[in-house]
């Protein structure tokens, strides 16, 4: 279980980070380096999810949406500086709860 919870949380700083870094190049006028890194590193984040050991593909990109949510409140907080309210960290903790619930409830098969 905590290798499954490195993995995503990998796979979340890759895609906000790469992406953040495409942002700032396209709205921000950062220079094209931080496009090309930005596009690696989402690439990187293409890979990343499939090292988990789950084996149906639509759970695991479900599972990691919930994670994606709460890795970008605490991106805002800490790298925008901006302070999450009560309904950004509810919201987080919800789509926590369902990764939880997607990835570990009890199946037949």
């Amino acid at each position: 279980m905590l290798l499954a919870i490195i993995i995503f949380i990998a796979a979340g700083l890759a895609e906000i980070g790469g992406g953040y870094l495409v942002w700032l190049w396209i709205r921000e006028a950062k220079p094209l380096w931080f496009g090309v890194v930005g596009g690696v590193i989402l690439i990187l984040y293409g890979i990343i999810p499939t090292l988990q050991s789950f084996p149906s593909f639509g759970r695991v990109y479900a599972a990691y949406g919930g994670v994606f949510v709460a890795l970008a409140v605490l991106w805002g907080w800490v790298v925008d500086k901006k302070t999450p309210d009560l309904y950004d960290w509810l919201g987080a903790a919800i789509c926590l709860v369902g990764v939880s619930v997607i990835l570990w409830a009890p199946r037949s098969s």
